[in-house]
C-alpha cells in the first residue's frame, strides 16, 4: 500500500483500477462510491498523508461532515473514471 500512496498519480491509478474491477464485478455506482467512502475513512484514521495532494484531501475530509465526505468520495471516483 505504501507505493500506492507514494504519489497522487499512483493513488489515482490504483483507485481507477479498483473502480474498473468493481464495474466488471457488477457493482453499482452507489456501491463503488460507498466503498470509496469507507476507504477514505480508513485512510483518514490510519495513514499519514505522503504528499501535498493527500494533505489537502485530508484537510477537506476532516472539515466535512459525513454527507460531504461521501460527496468527496463520489468525486474521487468520478475523477479517476474521467482520467
Amino acid at each position: 500500500m505504501s507505493t500506492v500512496l507514494s504519489s497522487f498519480e499512483s493513488w489515482k491509478h490504483f483507485l481507477s483500477e479498483r473502480v474498473e474491477q468493481g464495474k466488471k464485478m457488477g457493482l453499482t455506482e452507489d456501491t463503488i462510491s460507498n466503498l470509496a467512502y469507507e476507504i477514505g475513512a480508513f485512510l483518514d484514521e490510519k495513514v499519514d498523508p505522503k504528499n501535498e495532494e493527500q494533505r489537502v484531501l485530508k484537510e477537506i475530509w476532516d472539515a466535512g461532515d459525513e454527507q460531504e465526505r461521501k460527496t468527496l468520495a463520489r468525486l474521487m471516483v468520478k475523477l479517476v473514471q474521467h482520467s
